[in-house]
């Protein structure tokens, strides 16, 4: 197996896990989360998100989020932003990086920001521009690289076309999504293929949702294809608000076991990761999504 010695997690649990809650959940309890995963030894946590709050009230205190999260060195606390009004709100309030988002289905991309992928990338260009001037470090996404909940399959080189659009347009990284979580193994080897030959290795990313219970499979077909970076998400949170039936991200605990097996250093504490998992499902009241978690709760309780 060709496997990187080394993994940088991104958690978007703050972010991508808990806008889909559909009880408002205390800005007190964001920032909370966020001090705990960064004391955990995450180096890239989510923090929020400026859209508008009437797409996603979740996160509509973002800002205050950012003002009250204890900054740690060398964390960074991305944040994603719609176009430049958002960009401009994040910059306000901090941040020093952020992400923006297509889609690599074109009835996902009207469904989720109502317009099509063309017009979303020609949004986003000012954003880069900026950002590009501002030093702010840029991260794309892609949604729905593997199935579309509209329109079904999407074709590898779709996803791959996009993913290269993005990298032209300054971002550093691009972070592939199967955002209903149907893919399975050979599905993501062609995606990965396909990206692969438009976006050199070391600039994707994978972020997998846990549908049918095959994210840790297909986390471990993209570690053998050289990639290095995992989107992931504490205690399993999340969902998508624009495609329905989407479980879960893949839990970070679970992401983490597995690095931990293999030998892949990534500087996080598995123990403290799933303190932090357990905080939050605690204050949602349920329980954690993440297999590892449970059973380490289990073998120390």
């Amino acid at each position: 197996m060709r496997l990187p010695k080394e993994v940088r997690m991104v958690e978007v649990g703050p972010r991508d896990g808990l806008q889909n809650e559909a009880r408002t959940v205390p800005t007190a309890t964001k920032i909370a989360l966020i001090d705990r995963l960064a004391e955990a030894g995450l180096g890239m946590i989510e923090a929020g998100s400026f859209v508008s709050p009437r797409w996603v009230p979740q996160m509509a205190d973002t800002a205050a989020v950012m003002a009250g999260i204890a900054r740690r060195p060398g964390v960074r606390y991305p944040v994603l932003v719609p176009n430049l009004q958002g960009y401009q709100a994040a910059r306000a309030a901090g941040a020093d990086a952020v992400a923006i988002f297509a889609a690599a289905s074109e009835s996902f991309s009207r469904r989720n920001i109502n317009c099509s992928i063309a017009e979303s990338l020609a949004r986003f260009a000012p954003v880069a521009e900026a950002a590009r001037r501002d030093g702010v470090a840029l991260r794309g996404y892609v949604s729905c690289v593997i199935d579309c909940p509209y329109e079904g399959a999407v074709a590898p080189e779709a996803a791959a076309d996009v993913a290269a659009r993005l990298l032209a347009l300054g971002c550093y990284e691009v972070s592939l999504g199967d955002t209903i979580g149907t893919g399975t193994a050979a599905r993501v080897e062609a995606m990965l293929a396909a990206a692969a030959a438009r976006v050199p290795i070391e600039r994707l990313a994978v972020h997998f949702h846990d549908t049918y219970g095959q994210a840790v499979a297909n986390i471990l077909v993209a570690l053998e294809h050289g990639v290095a970076v995992v989107d992931s998400a504490v205690a399993g949170l999340g969902g998508c608000p624009f495609a329905p039936g989407a479980a879960g991200n893949v839990a970070s605990e679970d992401v983490l076991y597995l690095l931990d097996g293999l030998g892949i250093r990534t500087g996080v504490d598995l123990v403290r990761l799933a303190a932090a998992g357990r905080f939050i499902a605690a204050a949602l009241g349920r329980p954690p999504a993440s297999k590892a978690a449970c059973a380490l709760a289990a073998r120390t309780a």
